[in-house]
C-alpha cells in the first residue's frame, strides 16, 4: 500500500473511495452506519458533523470515532464473554452517568452490560469503555475540501500542509484513558465489578507492555480490534484481534507512571541552567552598548 496523501480512511462509514449509491446516500444525508443514538452522525456538531471514522496512520488505520466500534455490536458480544458465564441473559445500556460518594459525576460508562434472570431482576453487570485516538492537526480542513466534491477530491493532496492530521496516541492515552481508568476505573473496581477496554491495535501497541494474568484473574479486559477491507461496497470491517487480561491496580500503574529516562540527564540540564544565571550574574550589561541604544531611541523619535 502506497503512503497515502491525505489523512481520511473513512467518511460517513465507507472508504472515501467508494462511489456506490450506498456510499452516497450516507454522505448526501450525513449517516451513521454503526449504532449511533440517532441516524445521522453527531461527531463535533450535530448540524455540521464531522463525518471521519478513522485516518492513516502511515499505511495502517486507525479509529478516531468512539461510536465506530459500535460495528455489529461485536465489542457488546466479546466483552459479555468476559463478564458473564456462557448462556447468561444480558443486554446493554449506553451513556450511563456514573457518581462518587458526595453525588459528584465521575463522567458516563459507555456501555454497561447487565446480566438479568427469568424475572428480569438484576444479577451483575459489567462496564465498556471505548478510547478512539486522538488527532493532532486539523482534520475538518481536508474533510470539508473533500465533502465540497468527493468524486473528484478522492485524491486529494494534503501531505504538505503544516497542520496535517495525525494520530496523537500520547493524548489519548494521558488525557484520555488515563483519567477515566482512575475516576470511573477506580469506582467500579471499589465495588468488585469487571471492567472491559475497547481500543485501535495502533493504540494498544503504544501502550506500555502490560502484566497479563489469566481470564478467571482479570478484572480487567482489553479488547483490541482493527479494520479489515471486507467487501465491494466500499467498506472496512471491524475485527477482533486479540483479548489481553489485566488486573486493574497493576495496569493503572503502568500506563500512568512514566518511563523514567536517565537522571544523569536532567543533573546537566540543571547543571546547565544554574551556570547560565550565573554567567548572566557576573557580566554586567556593558554601558557603552546600552548608551548606544538609547542614542538610538532618540533619534528615532
Amino acid at each position: 500500500m502506497c503512503m497515502p496523501r491525505q489523512p481520511m480512511a473513512e467518511v460517513f462509514g465507507f472508504r472515501i473511495d467508494a462511489m456506490t449509491s450506498e456510499a452516497d446516500r450516507h454522505l448526501q444525508h450525513r449517516l451513521c452506519p454503526f449504532n449511533n443514538k440517532v441516524p445521522s452522525c453527531t461527531k463535533d456538531k450535530a448540524n455540521d458533523p464531522l463525518g471521519v471514522c478513522s485516518i492513516y496512520d502511515g499505511t495502517n488505520i486507525t479509529i478516531t470515532c468512539p461510536v465506530r466500534f459500535r460495528q455489529d455490536w461485536l465489542i457488546a458480544t466479546d466483552a459479555a464473554a468476559f463478564f458473564f458465564p456462557s448462556g447468561t441473559k444480558w443486554t446493554s445500556l449506553t451513556e450511563i452517568r456514573l457518581h462518587d460518594r458526595y453525588g459528584k459525576s465521575a463522567g458516563n460508562i459507555d456501555v454497561v452490560l447487565v446480566s438479568y434472570d427469568e424475572e428480569g431482576k438484576i444479577t451483575d453487570f459489567g462496564a465498556l469503555e471505548v478510547q478512539a485516538v486522538y488527532i493532532s492537526g486539523n482534520i475538518r480542513k481536508p474533510f470539508a475540501e473533500y465533502m465540497s466534491d468527493p468524486a473528484n477530491h478522492v485524491n486529494l493532496d494534503w501531505s504538505n500542509k503544516k497542520d496535517y492530521p495525525r494520530a496523537d496516541y500520547l493524548s489519548s492515552s494521558r488525557k484520555r484513558l488515563a483519567p477515566q481508568l482512575i475516576y470511573k476505573g477506580g469506582i467500579l473496581n471499589a465495588w468488585g465489578r469487571k471492567m472491559a477496554v475497547a481500543v485501535d491495535r495502533g493504540f494498544f501497541e503504544t501502550l506500555p507492555t502490560l502484566s497479563q494474568v489469566s481470564k478467571d484473574q482479570a478484572d480487567v479486559a482489553w479488547l483490541v480490534y482493527q479494520l479489515q477491507a471486507s467487501d465491494d461496497q466500499g467498506r472496512y470491517k471491524l475485527v477482533h484481534s486479540q483479548t489481553v487480561y489485566t488486573q486493574f491496580t497493576s495496569a493503572l500503574q503502568r500506563i500512568t507512571n512514566a518511563d523514567p529516562g536517565s537522571e544523569n540527564d536532567f543533573l546537566k540540564l540543571l547543571q546547565r541552567k544554574l551556570d547560565e544565571k550565573q554567567l548572566g550574574r557576573r557580566i554586567p550589561p556593558d554601558t557603552s552598548s546600552l548608551l548606544d541604544a538609547f542614542a538610538q531611541d532618540e533619534v528615532e523619535e
